[in-house]
């Protein structure tokens, strides 16, 4: 019971993860786009991803514990029962992947979105759309990766 608790927290933090950048890629920049001029789209855009980078950090932590416990759950089952704990490969490249994730978020986070607020502060709209152009990139490249996550996670489950 306390293993599959943890592992729906897991689930559900990566798809608040996954599914906001999938959101924000596909239906929100583009909506933002199409109908609203280059100041109020950016003002909306730095108020959604404030809102949205909130949820991730928790998304985050989240991830980050159950994920933690799950693998401490493990090992001690494998321990308790006299047997070594070998972790699967598809685990290694979980935990390598969430921590290339988790620095480019960091890199979003701390770097880019504080030249769109320094942007939209200064009226500086153009600095702060080539930002926000920026956080696309970076938001696409960790949405492959989530993706490829999930994926491998799903094939290394049915091995």
């Amino acid at each position: 019971m306390l293993y599959a608790s943890l592992k729906a927290i897991h689930l559900l933090g990566i798809v608040a993860w996954v599914g906001g950048m999938f959101f924000a890629l596909t239906c929100l920049r583009p909506a933002a786009h199409e109908v609203l001029d280059a100041p109020t789209r950016i003002r909306l855009m730095h108020a959604a991803l404030r809102r949205f980078f909130d949820v991730v950090a928790v998304a985050i932590v989240a991830t980050l514990i159950s994920g933690a416990a799950m693998l401490a759950l493990a090992w001690r089952d494998r321990a308790s029962a006299g047997l070594a704990f070998n972790m699967p490969l598809d685990w290694w490249a979980m935990i390598v992947l969430f921590a290339v994730m988790v620095a480019v978020f960091a890199h979003i986070r701390l770097t880019l979105f504080r030249r769109v607020a320094q942007g939209a502060q200064a009226q500086a709209w153009s600095e702060a759309g080539a930002a926000l152009g920026a956080i696309r990139w970076e938001v696409t490249i960790n949405l492959v990766i989530g993706v490829f996550v999930v994926v491998l996670v799903r094939l290394g489950a049915a091995a």
